[in-house]
């Protein structure tokens, strides 16, 4: 059980004040606290204000005060689909090369299409969502001033404690004003210093607003619990340090002024706190990434529990409607696909062999006569046989492509000596049974004449968890799910097999790692990159760990000068897709509108470039028509 994730449930979320409601329509931040105790009441007990700072992170877990539906947070679109952290990964996955989606829902399409409008209902369910979570964080604000505990005599303990609650919070602020000038450049911009009620609120600039973000985090940074030291779900000073550096890369998108070096030296701090890889890529997404090692790569989780946190956005959604075709559901742990979500062929083609055979075969010493020969092989039964390499006395091996077929190994080119398996169990024979080579990809191939035995290891990327079974690579029809390679990474199941804590399973326990240290090490190799400072060998080393953890080997690893930002884009898709990164990562490197092409977008089915001002989403049109002070985005 999770225990922070726990707590949100253990009370009446309504008698803590938190139940924010739409007042009235005079302003997209009317938000006024709907309160069925006194306040009084709601704070008697200490425990109330741990309570409601769980309730202000939940807000990008869960989609309203019931579960797993009833009492919606928002209104205007299904409850399920509102869910925070559903919206937010559609609003930065599906309007990309990472995902698309088979469903007819409304105007979904238009995200992947490139066509929104500022009636579009998804893009105001996320506007919706980050101004209600701003208005939750900012009511605890508003219920932790000085006079408030005064009034309440808070002793000094419990205020030492709510200090760094405080803290907390303003970081969960930052975190959606952040994703508000992202995804909506100039925005309305409220604090806890503002009136409850009917007002307009004024329209910041989006660099006033990165601005003072950033004087947040740095205002809260000293009193922010020390890296790796708080409670598992809870932000920490390693998550502050990581959003200043997401801010400071992004700020040249975000202010037009360059500040990279900022960001590196934030990127450092995260990178020094102490976090480890998880030994397996897959572990990082599955049910008990909490404590099955992952924990200690992820920086900054979003909590999902299949019995405290039900509800059909997030990882549930993530999960469900990833699965469809002739994948089983319950080798996903749950209970039903949803048929929804896969990727197009521009993403599965970034994982190409990734290994460079000729310099890895090389390594292993110098050309023997022994070769393998056979369909799965470059050049078929006819030959000439691929060469193997002898590392060893009577010991040979070889990196190789191949293709699913069969093949046997060979000397110096003749069928007068061949070996093959009769028994399929790695022992060879003389002129025995043709070996089998199940799938195409790429292998190192090891013959031990000595014992006359064998191995054949796979060296392809493990990041690329595809589902090809009946799914075509090719999409003609984006309503079909089996157009396109489905995706398999969040997965019910924990490290031993064992579905999640929900026996029906409907709801997953799969913690959303928002940041997490490889985005980190992909992150200094960029800002080396773009001038910030750091060193080209430190930065190949970074990617390389990772790459090593993805091949199993280091089969798949780069040299300093194979470091460009085109490699770079396209390592952080293979390392993060489906986390939520994809559009603002195009953003910044110019890829996303007037350059970037991929299968439907723009609404065709070879894709085109589409308009520049779409970097930004537009204010949705209910608000403009709502508050006279706004302005809409250039281009809407």
């Amino acid at each position: 059980m999770k225990i922070f994730n726990n707590i949100k449930f253990k009370v009446g979320i309504v008698a803590l004040v938190l139940a924010l409601g739409f007042v009235s329509c005079e302003s997209e931040l009317d938000k006024q606290p709907v309160t069925e105790l006194t306040e009084g009441q709601a704070f008697a007990n200490p425990e109330a204000y741990k309570e409601f700072l769980a309730r202000v992170y939940a807000g990008i877990s869960v989609s309203g005060q019931e579960g797993p539906a009833g009492r919606p947070d928002i209104q205007g679109i299904d409850e399920g689909f509102s869910n925070y952290l559903r919206q937010f990964w559609k609003h930065q996955e599906l309007n990309t090369d990472e995902a698309i989606i088979a469903w007819n829902d409304g105007t979904i399409h238009d995200l992947h299409n490139h066509v929104w409008t500022p009636a579009n209902e998804f893009v105001r369910a996320m506007y919706d969502r980050i101004y209600f979570q701003i208005g939750i964080a900012n009511q605890f604000l508003r219920e932790t001033t000085d006079a408030k505990l005064d009034s309440r005599e808070v002793d000094a303990s419990l205020r030492a404690e709510i200090e760094i609650f405080k803290a907390e919070a303003r970081f969960m602020r930052a975190l959606s004003y952040w994703h508000a000038i992202d995804f909506y450049g100039n925005i309305p911009w409220v604090t806890e210093e503002d009136p409850v009620g009917n007002f307009f609120p004024e329209q910041a600039d989006r660099a006033v607003v990165f601005e003072w973000i950033v004087s947040e985090l740095i205002a809260i940074e000293p009193i922010m619990i020390g890296a790796r030291q708080n409670e598992y779900g809870r932000a920490d000073k390693a998550a502050a340090w990581m959003l200043l550096a997401k801010l400071n890369l992004n700020s040249n998108v975000y202010t037009g002024a360059d500040r990279t070096a900022e960001a590196m030296t934030y990127i450092e701090k995260v990178i020094g706190a102490g976090f480890t890889l998880t030994d397996n890529y897959t572990d990082l997404f599955l049910a008990d990434n909490n404590v099955n090692g992952s924990e200690k790569e992820i920086i900054f989780p979003i909590l999902f529990d299949g019995l405290n946190t039900t509800g059909y956005g997030g990882t549930t959604f993530l999960t469900h409607a990833a699965i469809g075709g002739k994948m089983a559901a319950s080798d996903y742990g749950v209970s039903s696909g949803w048929g929804g979500i896969r990727t197009t062929k521009n993403f599965v083609l970034q994982f190409d062999s990734g290994v460079d055979t000729d310099a890895l075969n090389e390594a292993i010493g110098p050309a023997s006569k022994w070769g393998l020969v056979g369909s799965a092989t470059t050049n078929g039964w006819d030959g000439p046989d691929m060469t193997m390499y002898e590392s060893g006395t009577e010991q040979y091996g070889i990196y190789a492509q191949l293709t699913a077929g069969e093949m046997k190994f060979r000397f110096d080119n003749d069928w007068g000596l061949n070996l093959g398996d009769n028994g399929g169990d790695g022992s060879l024979e003389e002129g025995g049974t043709n070996i089998e080579v199940a799938e195409d990809g790429g292998y190192y191939i090891a013959l031990d004449r000595a014992n006359n035995t064998y191995t054949m290891t796979a060296i392809g990327d493990d990041r690329a968890n595809f589902f090809t079974e009946d799914q075509t690579l090719e999409i003609e029809d984006p309503f079909n799910f089996s157009n396109g390679y489905a995706i398999e990474k969040f997965v019910n199941l924990d490290v031993s097999g064992n579905q999640g804590s929900d026996g029906a399973g409907e709801f997953v326990d799969v913690d959303f790692p928002m940041f997490r240290l490889a985005d980190a090490y992909l992150m200094y190799a960029e800002g080396f990159l773009r001038g910030g400072g750091g060193s080209a060998s430190t930065a190949a080393d970074y990617v390389n760990m990772l790459r090593e953890r993805a091949y199993g080997s280091s089969a798949g690893n780069i040299v300093a000068t194979d470091l460009t930002l085109d490699f770079i884009l396209d390592e952080r898709s293979r390392e993060l897709h489906w986390e939520g990164h994809r559009r603002t990562d195009l953003i910044r490197f110019n890829q996303f509108t007037e350059n970037g092409v991929w299968p439907w977008k723009g609404g065709v089915m070879e894709g085109k470039t589409t308009e520049k001002f779409r970097d930004v989403y537009p204010i949705p049109s209910s608000d403009i028509i709502a508050n006279p002070t706004l302005k809409q985005n250039d281009g809407y």
